[in-house]
């Protein structure tokens, strides 16, 4: 019985420790796992850091290319109304000037037909009576009669010039005054785009400084395409504005308010748009793409005269904003644009005059563009419209 009891009493002892080493056991799995949690928990907390911290830049970046966008837009029309300004200050100079010569003109008119009733007046008792009663033969007395009667007719028309003249210079009063109110509520708005211009200009800069290296290089790129939009704007409305002045504004057809009926074909043959007007931000053209369009015709939608030919790059050489790109004014107040043009493929120059369907480049993906595509615009006097309804 003893032997058993100790026995007993040893295989208690055993399970005692073994229990006791089980626990132990336990219980540092069980910190482990919780370890182990805790760390998985700190590493997902972190992806989380990491992610938003990602996504604050692409917001961040998005905000500056949308206030880009927003300060070229602001800058396109101030530099839109500096025009109108300068055109209105033009125009009220020249009517000013003319109102100056009628007034004249009204003056010596006056004065003209003042000194007749003075000499009248003076002449005395003599009437027009006296005259033809004084001719001495029926000869002088039709001779007197055909005298007088022009004396007084040309008294009449000179009363009507008069009154003309008048009529005239109140009629330009009037008109000036008006293009003097015009010209001041465009000054008005010009300060209001200038305000504007400025807190977006204060607002971009502060997110800026927020962004890392590669996106401050990006940032950059926009500016420059932005920029570069701007000069081609101004380069053909300028061209419009004098082709219509020179042409009496008889080029511009009324084509450009019926888009349907401008007789373009599409630029380019068996793709179809996937980037449509104002597809993004700043986007002032259609896009055309799709598998194999590397290399592809772009084609002359329409007949005209080249008035652009030229590759735009910074002076490292890399392409920049519509890289390899060609403008066609069609004479009837519309242009098209076609830009990303494969390096040096450039059919067409300057001056050079092109038929509806002729090839005058390919495409390719230079400049601003993140694949191989055609961008087209269309454009009126210069100015970036949609380019959809001019096509079939």
């Amino acid at each position: 019985m003893k032997k058993i009891g100790l026995k007993i009493c040893g295989i208690g002892l055993v399970v005692s420790i073994l229990l006791q080493y089980h626990v132990v056991v336990a219980v540092t799995k069980s910190e482990l796992n919780a370890s182990s949690n805790e760390t998985d928990k700190k590493i997902e907390e972190a992806k989380e850091e990491l992610e938003n911290i990602q996504s604050e830049k692409s917001e961040t970046l998005q905000q500056v290319e949308d206030l880009i966008t927003q300060i070229s837009s602001y800058q396109s029309e101030i530099d839109s109304l500096d025009t109108k300004i300068s055109d209105m200050n033009s125009q009220i100079e020249e009517a000013q000037s003319k109102i100056e010569q009628k007034q004249e003109d009204y003056d010596k008119q006056q004065e003209l037909l003042e000194k007749r009733l003075v000499a009248t007046y003076e002449a005395g008792e003599t009437s027009y009576l006296d005259v033809l009663l004084s001719s001495e033969s029926i000869t002088d007395l039709i001779s007197n009669y055909y005298l007088i009667s022009e004396i007084t007719e040309n008294d009449m028309k000179l009363m009507d010039s008069i009154k003309q003249e008048q009529e005239e210079i109140e009629k330009a009063k009037q008109t000036l005054e008006t293009s003097k109110q015009e010209l001041d509520s465009m000054k008005a708005q010009k300060q209001q785009k200038a305000t504007e211009l400025k807190n977006a200009k204060n607002q971009k800069d502060s997110y800026v400084a927020q962004l890392n290296e590669e996106e401050k290089n990006t940032q950059a790129e926009l500016e420059q395409f932005e920029q570069d939009k701007r000069d081609i704007q101004a380069q053909l409305a300028e061209i419009a504005r004098k082709e219509s002045a020179n042409a009496g504004n008889s080029n511009v057809s009324n084509i450009t308010n019926n888009p349907s009926a401008s007789g373009y074909i599409r630029p380019i043959v068996g793709y179809s748009i996937t980037t449509g007007w104002m597809g993004y931000s700043g986007h002032t053209g259609v896009d055309f793409s799709g598998a194999g369009i590397s290399g592809k015709p772009v084609l002359a939608a329409k007949a005209g005269t080249v008035v652009t030919s030229i590759a735009l790059k910074y002076p490292n050489g890399n392409y920049r904003s519509y890289g390899e790109y060609i403008v066609i004014n069609h004479h009837d107040g519309t242009m098209t644009l076609y830009a990303h043009g494969a390096p040096g493929s450039r059919l067409v120059r300057e001056g050079q005059s092109v038929s509806q369907g002729q090839q005058i480049m390919s495409v390719g993906t230079t400049g601003n563009s993140t694949g191989y595509h055609l961008h087209f615009e269309v454009r009126v006097n210069g100015v970036p419209v949609n380019p959809t309804p001019y096509l079939p």
